[in-house]
């Protein structure tokens, strides 16, 4: 009988343990059980699962410790970890996400939100998966059915992209229509069909490293503490670090990597300055804000095209490449352009 996915779950609570994989098996999982940590490394180097279940508070080594080494280990380097634990602190989570989990899931757990975020990342890996083989055979079969190839490729990089937002309610559509902008601004520029076509795929795929931020920091109605924000501020460094290994034949993962960076310096997370950011994230950066002012978001209601472009005609030059700036502007205001729906 087919399965699922296969999970490894580690609990140092015996009942704990128990409750986690009857629920996954009663899901049409294959569960494999560790009660700690030791008995968990073993098991993810014999046979690596695609995914594991860690408890943080363990005796003699606690899953952050395991985290680490697995994470270190490169038979299990690429293992999704996400972490299943009564911590609530924002700053243990922060340090989870650095040794490199993908998510939490906070005792006692809803059945609903743990298996979404299960079956989120194990489709967000095998996604991954598919598409370096995608790119491999586009790249050395070129010239076998290219327009099979392309569309195939454009296909999987979108539905990777509306991952993140299956998490996320309140940013439904953002990156679809982010790229939707940011093609439109391209061709205005008169770029090559192939650099607007990359630009599509880097915009489709722009916030993707939202999918280690926890779903209640997402979805938070009021303002963000330092290190909520911090940890938000962290999605881009996350998309270029699960990207970067894919071979595109576009700059996907540089573009995901510096659409927040600002002319002046003032971006995260490398500061860069005009001449070292790349003309793609130049173009995706005004895009992002101009849709994300325009549309709903917890804490605050939509501000309108108006507030949205005076926003980048008051930093043209500074923030904003003047030149995408203005293009931008004549879209809404002389050319009719609407978001998509």
């Amino acid at each position: 009988m087919s399965h699922k996915g296969r999970i490894l779950a580690v609990d140092d609570t015996p009942a704990s343990l128990k409750l986690l994989s009857d629920l996954l098996r009663n899901e049409g999982y294959d569960v494999r059980s560790a009660i700690n940590g030791e008995l968990a490394l073993r098991s993810a180097a014999i046979n690596p699962p695609e995914l594991v279940l860690l408890d943080i508070r363990m005796p003699e080594m606690d899953g952050f410790e395991v985290c680490r080494r697995l994470k270190a280990d490169p038979v299990t380097a690429q293992v999704p970890v996400i972490f299943v634990s009564a911590l609530t602190d924002t700053d243990e989570k922060l340090h989870g996400f650095e040794l490199g989990a993908v998510d939490f899931v906070t005792k006692p757990f809803q059945r609903e939100e743990l298996m979404a975020r299960v079956r989120v990342h194990l489709e967000v890996d095998r996604l991954r998966n598919h598409l370096e083989e995608v790119v491999l055979e586009r790249t050395h079969k070129l010239q076998e059915s290219q327009e099979h190839q392309r569309k195939t490729l454009i296909d999987f990089v979108t539905t990777l992209g509306a991952t993140v937002e299956l998490r996320d309610p309140y940013t439904a559509g953002h990156q679809r229509r982010v790229a939707d902008l940011a093609s439109a601004i391209a061709r205005q520029l008169q770029w090559p069909p192939e650099q607007i076509e990359g630009l599509y795929l880097a915009s489709v795929v722009h916030d993707f490293g939202k999918i280690r931020v926890p779903t209640e920091i997402l979805c938070k109605p009021g303002k963000l503490k330092e290190l909520e924000f911090r940890l938000v501020q962290e999605h881009s460094k996350t998309g270029y670090d699960i990207l970067q290994s894919i071979a595109f034949p576009w700059p996907i993962a540089q573009a995901v990597y510096q659409h927040h960076e600002r002319l002046d310096g003032s971006g995260y997370p490398q500061g860069l300055r005009g001449p070292d950011i790349l003309p793609e994230a130049k173009v995706l950066a005004v895009a992002d804000v101009v849709e994300a002012m325009m549309s709903h978001r917890p804490y605050r209601a939509s501000l309108g095209p108006e507030v949205a472009l005076q926003e980048i005609e008051t930093h043209r030059g500074t923030l904003y490449e003047a030149e995408v700036v203005d293009v931008c502007v004549r879209l809404f205001r002389e050319q009719g352009y609407r978001l998509p729906g």
